[in-house]
């Protein structure tokens, strides 16, 4: 391992020279392939982080995928269903359980995860790497990978694919500092450990948690705590659904979140399971077309002279009342938001995406008014009385 690495360019081309260095002993990292850029380790450190705190708070494997310095995707090497198979598009393939957080976290929001970086919290084995394979994928920062796996990793993108190992051991210092406009910040890291006692403050009439909902809790969470703010995370069957990154507005976080959510539960429905494409339809053009299929504007891929470019037959598309019917059916989703909501706009929303249960740090002067809508629904709301922005 060096003290310093020299990279191609910073976050654009013309943003030379662009290293990343140690002011003091050697850099916790080693790249084993191809020639990782500024954006690349942004999205790298960060995702180990989530990853190893997702791995220390459940006991699980876990994997991220993230694009521009926050997640697409982050799950737990929870079994996958038949459905979750077809959707992820992992087949009969036997699967690890660090296999099955990477389908997870890679298939949540399959259009967002293109050229992700993918983060794993444990040694990447043979099975991941099977699925990583095909992806299209920028490159992937572990702790160790088995031979079996490197090999297969290094013959992607023609031997150029980024893979990067990290030292579990590394602990950083608890002071951060970095500049903007040449002025200098400081601040104390974010050690702020999320687990199962953060949910002990239940505001709401309904004080049902079970242990399932705690766990999606804190897999929210902790996704937030690595998430471009303002952010909300909806979570479900241990994995993220729905990361809305970055809004200058909850509301909005909330419906964005929302409606990646919906699109996670559309792409089980059976009209989309069954969609006829045509042989040899690109992967990424497979994932547009589905995504274009359940929108509120399917006649882009069904229009005439269109639809023969994805499909054997002209599919029906899913009307309004269809696709309502259907994510009405949704229950039992955790959403958790980075700091207060502030209206009860918010949970009116989510409980379009069939929320149960929330985690929110509260303080809003409007709480009682959140907690009046989540009692209207019955839900189950958690005050963690932590706020979680990430910049």
């Amino acid at each position: 391992m060096a003290q310093e690495m020299e990279l191609k360019y910073g976050c654009n081309p013309n943003q030379k020279p662009s290293r990343i260095f140690m002011e003091e002993g050697e850099l916790p990292l080693e790249v084993l392939n191809g020639k990782p850029g500024y954006i690349n380790f942004l999205d790298a450190l960060n995702g180990w982080q989530l990853v190893s705190e997702l791995k220390r708070a459940t006991g699980l494997p876990a994997a991220a995928s993230f694009k521009h310095v926050s997640p697409a995707g982050a799950a737990v090497g929870l079994p996958l269903s038949d459905t979750l198979r077809k959707i992820y598009f992992v087949g009969d393939a036997e699967l690890s359980p660090l296999a099955c957080a990477y389908a997870r976290a890679r298939g949540a929001d399959r259009m967002s995860s293109f050229g992700d970086w993918i983060s794993l919290s444990d040694e990447c084995d043979k099975a991941t790497a099977l699925l990583i394979k095909p992806e299209v994928s920028d490159g992937i920062i572990a702790p160790g990978y088995t031979d079996e796996a490197l090999e297969i990793l290094r013959a992607k993108k023609k031997g150029n694919y980024n893979i990067v190992k990290i030292d579990p051991a590394y602990r950083p210092a608890p002071i951060e500092r970095k500049q903007v406009f040449g002025v200098t910040f400081e601040q104390g890291r974010n050690e702020f450990v999320i687990d199962d006692a953060l949910l002990g403050d239940i505001v709401t009439r309904n004080h049902d948690l079970p242990e399932s909902a705690r766990r999606d809790l804190i897999i929210a969470l902790i996704t937030l705590k690595y998430t471009q703010s303002n952010s909300v995370c909806y979570a479900k069957d241990g994995q993220a659904i729905g990361i809305g990154a970055g809004q200058q507005s909850r509301i909005h976080c909330t419906r964005l979140a929302g409606q990646k959510a919906d699109n996670w539960l559309l792409r089980q429905h059976p009209r989309v399971l069954e969609l006829p494409f045509v042989k040899g339809l690109g992967r990424a053009d497979r994932d547009n077309t589905i995504d274009v299929f359940i929108s509120d504007e399917p006649d882009e891929v069904l229009a005439e002279g269109r639809w023969q470019r994805f499909f054997t037959e002209k599919p029906q598309p899913l009307t309004r009342e269809e696709k309502r019917a259907w994510l009405d059916q949704q229950t039992g989703v955790a959403l958790g938001s980075d700091a207060f909501f502030p209206f009860g706009d918010n949970i009116e929303r989510a409980h379009r995406s069939g929320v149960c249960y929330v985690a929110q740090p509260g303080g809003s002067i409007r709480d009682d008014q959140v907690i009046e809508t989540c009692d209207l629904y019955n839900m189950v709301m958690c005050f963690t009385h932590m706020r979680l922005f990430h910049h």
